[in-house]
């Protein structure tokens, strides 16, 4: 019981936001503070969350990365990530009584979740690295806008570059790895970086990643010109650091990897969602802090899975509700439409 879209593509990722606050004002997401948050009551508790993942694995979810916001914000974030890391060995009850059902021999295929992961802004991380790859963390993704101090405040409003690099060695330390670094790469901000980033990830021996400016701040100020393509990145790299491409398809991921041809250590990734769009092969669905199945990071509409869970629904009728709400996932996002419409929520709303 795999989950399939109308487009015939099926659903291996699930992003959960697990807070609308964050404490970073980065300009291209929260350029003048958090918008009105969601009340208190109307957050997914822990055990929701976890009923609701469990679920989304019975139908053949492999991938769940925990978002905000800023997860770590959330408080006791391990507890869930130890009743989430569960789901690596569990198989769903639920899904054993269907394949039972459905056909005995299939029992022995039923899914489960491989990859528990957390895309964080490194706050209190050092701290906490330890304590989340012991309760079943398997990696993370840390933003990492600038590697100067001065312009690392400038786009993320807060004076933390050390505490981000600071970070970046614990979750070294703790074996989260295979560690990735996201930049969102805009023009007249970071764009000179470029080749300091691909240095520090052949020294890190990490993969950085490099992000196309997308249209999702609060501000609603984006601007095409302010777009460095991955095309562009990669040349950039390319005539410094000779790139070789690491598969010959994308398949359903977010990035174009690259090895360096010289045999250095890290990795390069180019995500560039706005320029060379990837929804074809798309495998995500997200779910926000307070409940809401975003079927695209561009939607504009929402679907309160809260809700339906807190009507006493049973099992099959919130699988049921699930499985509609993906057959209503879009084919592609529309920001080259001449139409295209800002999602109201930000990213820090809508989960990374």
């Amino acid at each position: 019981m795999l989950l399939r879209d109308a487009h015939n593509r099926i659903i291996r990722d699930l992003r959960v936001s697990l807070t609308d606050r964050c404490n970073f004002r980065c300009f291209y997401c929260l350029p003048h503070g958090e918008p009105p948050l969601a009340r208190k009551e109307t957050i997914l508790t822990f055990e929701e969350i976890v009923e609701i993942c469990e679920i989304f694995v019975s139908l053949g979810i492999e991938k769940i990365r925990l978002t905000g916001g800023e997860p770590l914000l959330r408080k006791d974030i391990e507890v869930l990530v130890e009743k989430l890391a569960r789901l690596k060995a569990q198989v769903s009850r639920f899904e054993v009584q269907s394949s039972e059902t459905e056909n005995p021999k299939s029992k022995t295929q039923n899914p489960k979740l491989v990859d528990l992961a957390l895309t964080t802004n490194g706050f209190s991380l050092k701290e906490r690295a330890e304590n989340l790859k012991n309760a079943g963390l398997d990696r993370v993704t840390i933003s990492l806008d600038s590697l100067k101090r001065k312009n690392f405040q400038r786009i993320t409003g807060v004076d933390k570059l050390q505490e981000t690099l600071e970070a970046i060695e614990a979750a070294k330390k703790a074996r989260l790895t295979p560690i990735k670094i996201n930049a969102v790469v805009v023009r007249g901000y970071n764009d000179d970086e470029v080749l300091d980033f691909v240095c520090f990830a052949r020294e890190q021996n990490i993969s950085m990643r490099f992000i196309e400016f997308m249209p999702l701040g609060a501000g609603h100020d984006w601007d095409r010109n302010s777009v460095v393509s991955g095309r562009e990145i990669f040349a950039k790299i390319n005539r410094v650091f000779p790139l070789q491409l690491k598969e010959k398809s994308r398949g359903a991921e977010t990035a174009w990897k690259y090895r360096f041809v010289d045999g250095a250590r890290g990795e390069i990734g180019i995500v560039a969602p706005v320029t060379e769009m990837f929804c074809g092969a798309c495998s995500r669905i997200r779910l926000t802090a307070d409940g809401q199945i975003r079927t695209c990071l561009f939607s504009t509409t929402e679907h309160n899975l809260r809700d339906v869970l807190r009507s006493n629904s049973t099992r099959p009728e919130i699988v049921e509700f699930i499985k509609d709400v993906v057959m209503k996932k879009e084919a592609r996002h529309k920001i080259n439409d001449a139409n295209f419409m800002q999602p109201v929520r930000t990213m820090s709303f809508i989960g990374g």
